[in-house]
Formats: structure tokens, sequence, C-alpha cells
């Protein structure tokens, strides 16, 4: 029988994931063409971040992960919707006073910080710059302020601060890579 964690099949599910993220984005372009197309694709990409981040998890066999990823997401949506009616801040198109924070931001946020925090840069680089564009999409459909998505950003890493750890290999390798303006480390660590 043939182990899940392998790289290959790794590789295979990311795949499967990637597929599905173009699948999902390019079923709305079609759709939304006549009106906001940025900001649904935004909302897509909002949506389908906790889904890739949970993906990735089961793929690493993390259950722990996929526990504290529902926990970080759920916390900061939350905080971001309650928010919302406390707060009543009117949106930049005056549609409604519910602008500050916002909770399509912090649901594309939250699962982008927990993959920077758990899996490592390489995983949460790609994930923050598509929750960047989320931000980008709710600022420019005038739903939300930039101050809205920055203070999101910031109950995202704040809540995967307090839930989040760092992902330890089950075979007890561990390697990161760390870059400063003038040099490079790679620190490698065997767990017993």
């Amino acid at each position: 029988m043939m182990e899940l964690s392998s790289g290959r099949y790794r590789v295979r599910i990311l795949m499967v994931f990637g597929a599905c993220l173009t699948a999902l984005a390019s079923s709305i372009v079609p759709a939304a063409a006549k009106s906001d197309t940025i900001e649904q694709v935004g909302q897509a990409i909002a949506i389908a971040l906790p889904l890739a981040a949970g993906g990735i998890s089961i793929s690493k066999n993390d259950w722990t992960g996929l526990a504290q990823m529902t926990v970080a997401t759920g916390a900061t949506v939350g905080t971001a919707y309650g928010l919302k009616y406390i707060v009543h801040e009117e949106c930049p198109d005056h549609s409604d006073n519910q602008s500050f924070p916002s909770d399509t931001a912090a649901l594309a946020f939250a699962p982008a910080n927990f993959l920077w925090q758990r899996y490592g840069w390489q995983y949460g680089l790609p994930a923050y710059l598509a929750a960047s564009f989320v931000g980008y999409s709710r600022v420019e459909a005038k739903q939300h302020h930039w101050w809205d998505v920055a203070a999101s950003a910031g109950m995202a890493f704040g809540y995967n601060e307090i839930f989040t750890t760092r992902y330890a290999r089950p075979y007890g390798l561990y390697g990161d890579f760390y870059a400063t303006p003038h040099s490079a480390y790679i620190d490698l660590k065997y767990n017993w």
C-alpha cells in the first residue's frame, strides 16, 4: 500500500487542488464578466484559500494543523464579523455602515498566515499573494478602505500567533531557510 505522505502523491494532491482552484476561478470569471470581475474573483479566492489550506494539511496527514487552521480562521472571521456591528464605519460606496473590518479579507488572510506559520514561506508566500489580491479586490470594489483590509490581516496574524504551531515532520528532520539583507542561513534539525 502506498503512503499518502510520500512526495510524489503529495505533489499530485497539490496539483489537484491547484486545478480545482483554477476551475473555480475560471467558472466565475465568465459569469461576472458583465459586472465587477475583480470583486467576484477576489471572493472566489477568499473562499478557496481555507479549502486549499485544509487540503494541504490533509495531504500531509496533519490533523492537528487542520484543527489549528479551523480555530484560527473561525476566530479571525468571527471577530471581524462581530466588529462590523460594533464599529459602524461607512463603506466607500456608501452602501452600508459595516466597512470595518473586512470579513472577506479576514477569510483570506487567516489561512494564508496559517500556511506561513505552520509549513513555512514556501506555502505561505503564494497564499499571501492570493490574500493580498483579495484585499485589493475589496478596496477596488469600494466595499472597504485599505485600513479595513489591514486590520483583518492583523487579526489573522494575531490569532495564528496564538493558535498555530510549527509543523514537525513525522520523520524528525526539519529544515528552514532564513534570509537577511546581508546573509542567508540554512537551518537543519533532527528530532530524536
